[in-house]
């Protein structure tokens, strides 16, 4: 049994950082690249960014590019999501997600994910 738990959202002014995390439990040996993805109301769910479990190979959308950091703790299980410089536009609820198995191209893809978190809130005011 996979379980992903997201934490660290909140309500932070534009400008500003929020760092979220998601730690992992189950079999957590078997993923190949976290996900993080985030949806906004009346909007599809898009990708954010994603990194390898072994962390050789990281991603970002172009709109956060720049702004936000992904990492890993392996030893913790545990990604993270660094956000600075937030903007209203990032508003959303961000989710965490695993992939397990084999390679796929498709990184920013919701299909290509096995496992989702509940989702952690990030409201940014201008």
């Amino acid at each position: 049994q996979v379980r992903l738990v997201e934490s660290g959202g909140g309500l932070v002014q534009a400008g500003g950082s929020l760092r979220l995390s998601c730690a992992a439990s189950g079999r957590t040996f078997s993923f190949y690249r976290m996900g993080w993805f985030r949806q906004a109301p009346g909007k599809e769910r898009e990708f954010v960014a994603a990194v390898r479990w072994s962390g050789t190979s990281i991603y970002y959308a172009d709109s956060v590019k720049g702004r936000f950091t992904v990492s890993r703790d392996n030893a913790k299980n545990t990604v993270y999501l660094q956000m600075n410089s937030l903007k209203s536009e990032d508003t959303a609820i961000y989710y965490c997600a695993a992939r397990g198995g084999s390679y796929s191209a498709r990184y920013y893809s919701t299909d290509e994910y096995d496992y989702w978190g509940q989702g952690t809130q990030v409201t940014v005011s201008s």
